[in-house]
């Protein structure tokens, strides 16, 4: 599978560094990046992390824009400019910097979660509040999908 799948609690050892899931390694080593991508998330207190594919989308979501517009200039001061790329060393490890770290919330534990084509690092604590709020919402997604009635749940004579 090339997808970023599942999640991970992980701890930091004595110098800071933190193992990266086997599983996600093993994902990069397919997407052909040597390293790890990463930057804090516009949108949450947590890291966006990748390889190749996150940075082909952030390639196409920044080349949709005028070249000279504020838009470009925003997210790529955004994305690129508060981005790093880390090594993962021999042993599977990476060393999250203290701005890394400070914008997550992360101490002595990490949570690394799967998103497909990207993973998140969160704070443990932060990460359980924020699948509490999405499991609920999707929760309620789902109802109201299975309430909507679509042509075919119509009888014959009912369809337009």
């Amino acid at each position: 599978m090339d997808r970023f799948v599942s999640h991970y609690l992980l701890r930091l050892d004595a110098k800071g560094r933190v193992s990266v899931p086997a599983a996600f390694r093993a994902v990069l080593a397919r997407d052909g990046f040597g390293g790890l991508y990463c930057y804090p998330a516009l949108d949450r207190p947590a890291l966006d992390a990748g390889g190749n594919a996150l940075l082909a989308e952030i390639e196409a979501l920044i080349a949709g824009f005028s070249p000279y517009s504020e838009q470009r200039e925003q997210f790529s001061l955004s994305l690129y400019g508060t981005s790093e790329t880390l090594n993962i060393d021999g042993e599977g490890r990476v060393m999250l910097s203290e701005t890394l770290k400070a914008h997550a919330g992360i101490t002595d534990t990490a949570t690394f979660v799967g998103l497909g084509h990207k993973f998140r690092i969160w704070e443990p604590g932060r990460f359980r509040a924020e699948l509490a709020e999405a499991t609920e919402k999707v929760r309620a997604f789902k109802a109201a999908l299975g309430t909507q009635t679509t042509a075919a749940d119509k009888p014959l004579g009912a369809r337009e």
